[in-house]
């Protein structure tokens, strides 16, 4: 909104000094815990009077300004004593954004929606990174904030995410800003809403030729023509992908690669085979698929994934033109992934696994400089995805070999196929591109009742119903190492088969996990391994009839 209605209103304002915004006066000071905060013009945007300007305390003031190295220091050593400062010596000061007008001691951040409707000129780039813990406790509505903008004005929001991505987490940022698109089956355009999405890509890596016409059902959900490009692990295989590609309408070009070797399997043919078709400009949108079966997990977990990961991308022929639709409306969207998966998988808080240290040598190599999230990074798990492949230039740009990659079966954590997978949103974060979550809506009610379920559990279970003290407690127990009370060391006691999983149960599902693995990945030591894998499972299977099976 044009600053100069701002700057009307405040000209006939009798005031010595005024502000954009205010801060209410708090006490204690939220800052040190005692006295308290006065009220006070917040110092990102003040505007000075002549008098004031060419006064004697004025330029006493900044020699004796004691120095400020940190933003606390900011706050409490200027911002906050600024205005009481000059008022204590008869000076008059004034807010447009005033707190009493809103009903918080912090309108421009608090109420950033409600001072949006009211035209305020400016918007605190602290809403997009700050601990969404504050945002939550509250609460405060930025996702709100920004449909007014977009709807009301005309300032280009794209300005705004070019700015913070450069310093933002994007863990905080996804959560302050919602950049989640619950998107319908049905498009919300006019269907004869015409739009020029570029030159479109499916891009596969086909390990299981058997479930290629699973995936070919869900690509022809894509309303407009594009190519399919595939990499597989044999000619055999190839001849068979392009067979069946022949014959499946809206496919334009098909380019089949075989791979040289399968370390590294999805990831590595994505960015070693692939290169050279995306370093250039040749494709505006591409979505990432492969094969998944997910052998080293029970089949229903493995199908549960790939339902979350498939129906997210690419549901309905409505669902998709939505997704490109969502792309040619926002050109800072680099990446489009499905939520975390959450449902039956241990991700949530801990999800980095052992791939923290791989991420960031990695990132090192490609000169990403952005920061990363502590518990839970943005990413493509189960790295199937849309994306701009000038979003992720810098992993296409190196140069991978496939000794860089993880031989089989070893493809586990710490490896850089998984390291890779963390590091998608980050390389388009750095590259100047959000990372949109995108869900379907069958697939956002059940993830939203589990998870609601899961996070009423929890919050059961601990003394109070505030989620800042919980996460307050439980950060306090962390740090001491999880010290256990005399009620807390009872629980072994308590703990039955029909509950807990036992040592025995654990150990049979891992056998099975690793059985699955070599009979889908080799066959032949499958084969040759089979005595060993039933004795062992004689040993440790559990007893069904004790566990109520």
């Amino acid at each position: 909104f044009p600053f100069s209605e701002m700057f009307s209103e405040m000209e006939g304002r009798n005031s010595d000094f005024w502000g954009a915004s205010a801060h209410r006066e708090m006490t204690p000071n939220p800052f040190t815990g005692t006295g308290y905060l006065p009220w006070h013009l917040q110092t990102y945007f003040v505007a000075i009077r002549k008098d004031m300007l060419k006064s004697r305390a004025f330029k006493r003031y900044w020699e004796n300004l004691p120095d400020v190295k940190t933003y606390t220091d900011a706050v409490l050593l200027h911002e906050s004593q600024f205005t009481k400062h000059f008022t204590d010596l008869g000076y008059s000061a004034e807010a447009y954004v005033d707190p009493d007008d809103y009903g918080s001691h912090y309108p421009a951040f608090i109420n950033v929606d409600e001072t949006i409707i009211n035209r305020f000129p400016l918007l605190k780039r602290r809403l997009f990174f700050h601990d969404p813990t504050f945002l939550e406790h509250n609460p405060v509505d930025l996702p709100r904030a920004l449909r007014i903008l977009k709807e009301t004005s005309d300032y280009d929001v794209n300005l705004i995410w070019r700015n913070v991505l450069r310093t933002s987490e994007l863990r905080n940022l996804n959560t302050n800003a919602a950049l989640m698109s619950v998107l319908p089956d049905i498009r919300t355009k006019d269907d004869d809403a015409a739009a020029d999405y570029g030159k479109v890509a499916v891009c596969a890596h086909i390990y299981y030729t058997d479930m290629l016409d699973e995936m070919l059902d869900l690509t022809g959900n894509i309303p407009v023509p594009y190519d399919f490009i595939a990499t597989t692990n044999t000619p055999e295989k190839k001849a068979e992908i392009e067979a069946i590609l022949a014959k499946r309408p809206g496919v334009k070009k098909v380019i089949v690669r075989v791979v040289e070797q399968n370390r590294g399997r999805d990831m590595s043919s994505l960015f070693i085979s692939f290169r050279d078709l995306f370093i250039d400009d040749r494709y505006d949108l591409v979505c990432r698929l492969h094969t998944k079966k997910s052998p080293q997990v029970q089949a229903s977990r493995g199908n549960l994934f790939k339902r979350h990961v498939l129906d997210n991308l690419l549901n309905t022929s409505g669902y998709v033109h939505n997704v490109l639709d969502m792309f040619h409306d926002n050109p800072s969207i680099g990446v489009a992934v499905p939520p975390m998966i959450h449902i039956s998988y241990p991700t949530m808080g801990h999800v980095w696994f052992a791939n923290r240290p791989k991420v960031e040598e990695t990132a090192r190599l490609l000169k990403i400089d952005v920061k990363f999230d502590d518990t839970t990074p943005v990413a493509a798990y189960g790295t199937m995805f849309w994306f701009r492949p000038r979003a992720l230039r810098k992993l296409f740009e190196h140069k991978w070999k496939w000794e860089d990659f993880n031989a089989e079966p070893h493809h586990v954590d710490g490896g850089l196929a998984h390291a890779l997978e963390r590091l998608i949103a980050y390389t388009a974060q750095d590259a100047g591109y959000t990372t949109q979550h995108i869900v379907c809506a069958h697939q956002a009610a059940h993830n939203y009742a589990m998870l609601e379920f899961k996070m009423q559990k929890l919050v059961g279970a601990l003394p109070f119903n505030d989620f800042q003290r919980h996460y307050e407690l439980l950060s306090a127990w962390k740090n001491a190492g999880y010290p256990l009370g005399a009620s807390a060391m009872q629980m072994p006691a308590m703990q039955t088969p029909a509950t807990l999983t036992s040592v025995k149960s654990s150990l049979a599902e891992l056998s099975f996990a690793i059985k699955s693995s070599l009979k889908f990945r080799a066959p032949m030591l499958f084969k040759i391994l089979r005595p060993i894998y039933r004795g062992i499972r004689a040993v440790i299977k559990p007893n069904s009839r004790r566990n109520g099976g």
